[in-house]
């Protein structure tokens, strides 16, 4: 599976997107940029977004937790992430 998620420690949102995806049972790679602001301005510059989570799924940025959350209440994070 290619899910990546980028997360700081202390954001709530984060834990919240990480629980659904481990819900959904797919594999995923959290990358945590709570200490390291390099790899965070450079997801930074490739989204455009300043803030975590950051979600991709084979390479699509598809936005944060709210953003993550739409996709699986209209039925369409399953069909995403290849899982029926």
């Amino acid at each position: 599976m290619d899910v990546s998620i980028y997360t700081k420690n202390y954001c709530p949102y984060c834990k919240r997107a990480v629980a659904l995806l481990q819900k959904k049972n797919v594999a995923f790679n959290e990358v945590d940029v709570t200490h390291n602001d390099a790899i965070f301005q450079e997801i930074k510059k490739k989204t455009g977004w300043d803030t975590v989570p950051q979600i991709f799924i084979h390479g699509e940025f598809i936005g944060g937790c709210d953003d993550l959350y739409a996709l699986d209440e209209a039925g369409k994070l399953d069909a995403k992430l290849g899982i029926q």
